[in-house]
């Protein structure tokens, strides 16, 4: 394999087995297309080190490319913020193997990487300009889940996925880079968001050294535990079994609110089945329209992404044929070289090397150019992913309006009972003491689940405004992002189609004699 330092002109024309190494080390060039696992997105740049591909040594004095006039086309769109803009920039590098305090029980997990993350902001509310912490995955886990709880309703961007074959390919150095650009892209987004980059739990995992404690709302060894010995007790009603004003706010889950599962699934099947009598339901059309305008713009943005990888794939096959085509001239010129006889030969010989020299050099045009498509085109792919982010702010939507429409039918079927035993109270001479005290003991329960009804109604009603604002916000960036898109897209395929046919215009005009003489 041959060293970045090599010269291309002296091995194509010297040594016959340097043509077979550069022939193996441009075979095993391995594009953004194929170098990187299942989980990385194709249009996703490539972190492959391209040092000892022949087709980017920048040693061959003679055909030399004029970098500086391609690189006014790299960053087409990307302009210097002014000096007041709020800015919060996040670096995410460094990884480095740690080892378990307490040897893990499980084989092979008891090693993880961690990562430093540095931070450069202005925005007043982190209190200074300059932080560094280190973060295992983990802990990106937990923020996810504090973010999604405590914003719900929000079009949160959605984190990594966790590997299941992590302990098994954490080794490799491609497997730990992917996942350093992963996170770093992953806290990019939350720090675009309006809302969440000055949120507190961004600020704390930027700012705060040391483990992030799980937040008892998803320690889910205790929340099960609980839930199975409370709900024996509920459902023989020996414990309380309402749903309280201060768990409406959060959606429901296993555990300590098992039986509240079992009430709004209840509830749900009386929906599906229509014999629901809850005088709320979702009746926004505005809402409704851009659902499913988001649900089509879904299928769009997967087909146009689709395509978008296939034009990558085609450029990059492109560049790697004509590159492989001016490799075979330089091999075919020494051929001619040793075995020139006449100087027509030698003339010949000159030619096919121009011409070897133009299709390397277009080669490498070809492959800058896909890298500036891979960071145009992109932007669909953001746009697509950033759909996970929306079915959950949906997902939240309904979930709070089933809490609404439970507390509704609960409510309900309290209110009968209440009139159902105050009737028969009424028919017994003096009263009946128990069933007084059954009576008060609904009432007070009627009170606490109209209470709960008022701030399920309040919560349903704060995430539908914030459904409302986001698909504002998204419509605006998507309108932004795909004219950049577009701007920079088309620019690129301009500049870059100029270049390569001023390439081939030159080895024209040198070889212009051959069409004289036919």
């Amino acid at each position: 394999m041959m060293g970045k330092e090599d010269s291309m002109e002296n091995l194509s024309l010297e040594d016959d087995e340097k043509f077979t190494s550069i022939s193996k080390s441009y075979s095993n060039y391995r594009s953004a297309m194929t170098c990187l696992s299942d989980s990385h997105h194709p249009l996703s740049p490539s972190i492959v080190d391209d040092s000892n591909d022949p087709l980017l040594v920048s040693s061959i004095q003679s055909s030399a490319i004029d970098d500086h006039d391609v690189e006014q086309f790299q960053n087409p769109t990307i302009i210097s913020p002014p000096l007041n803009l709020e800015y919060l920039n996040i670096t995410v590098s460094d990884p480095h193997k740690e080892i378990q305090a307490s040897p893990s029980i499980v084989p092979g997990t008891n090693t993880y990487v961690t990562y430093l993350i540095t931070t450069q902001t202005n925005l007043p509310d982190y209190g200074g300009t300059d932080f560094t912490v280190r973060r295992r995955f983990k802990d990106i886990v937990t923020l996810s889940e504090r973010l999604s709880e405590g914003y719900r309703g929000y079009f949160i961007p959605p984190r990594p996925d966790k590997s299941i074959v992590e302990s098994q390919v954490m080794q490799k150095q491609e497997f730990v880079e992917q996942r350093r650009l992963a996170l770093e892209k992953y806290l990019h987004k939350l720090a675009a968001h309006p809302l969440i980059k000055k949120s507190d739990e961004l600020r704390v995992f930027l700012q705060v050294n040391g483990k992030l404690p799980l937040p008892t709302t998803i320690d889910v060894a205790s929340r099960v535990l609980d839930g199975a010995v409370k709900l024996p007790k509920q459902l023989f009603g020996e414990s309380g079994n309402l749903i309280v004003p201060q768990d409406v706010v959060h959606p429901a889950k296993g555990g300590r609110d098992l039986l509240r599962l079992f009430k709004e699934l209840k509830q749900s099947v009386a929906n599906d089945w229509g014999a629901s009598n809850s005088s709320i339901d979702e009746e926004d059309k505005d809402f409704l329209k851009n659902k499913e305008r988001l649900h089509n713009l879904e299928q769009q943005l997967s087909n146009a992404s689709k395509q978008a990888e296939s034009l990558v794939k085609a450029q990059q096959d492109m560049g790697d044929t004509i590159g492989e085509l001016g490799l075979t001239f330089i091999k075919l010129t020494k051929f001619e070289n040793e075995r020139a006889t006449v100087n027509t030969q030698r003339e010949r010989a000159a030619d096919m090397k121009n011409v070897a020299t133009a299709a390397v050099k277009a080669s490498r045009l070809y492959r800058e150019l896909n890298s500036q498509t891979v960071k145009h085109l992109d932007i669909l792919h953001e746009h697509l992913s950033l759909m996970l982010g929306i079915h959950h702010a949906f997902s939240d939507r309904s979930s709070a309006l089933l809490t609404v429409q439970t507390l509704i039918s609960e409510l309900s079927s309290l209110n009968s009972r209440a009139e159902k035993l105050e009737t028969a109270t009424s028919k017994i001479f003096g009263g009946d003491k128990s069933r007084v005290r059954k009576l008060e003991e609904l009432k007070d329960s009627i009170r606490v689940t109209e209470d709960a009804k008022s701030c399920a109604i309040r919560e349903y009603e704060r995430i539908k405004e914030n459904n409302r604002s986001e698909i504002d916000r998204i419509n605006r960036e998507r309108h932004v992002d795909f004219v950049n898109m577009l701007k920079g897209f088309v620019t690129n395929q301009v500049a870059y189609t100029e270049r390569i046919g001023q390439v081939w215009s030159k080895v024209a005009e040198e070889t212009s004699r051959y069409s004289r003489e036919s």
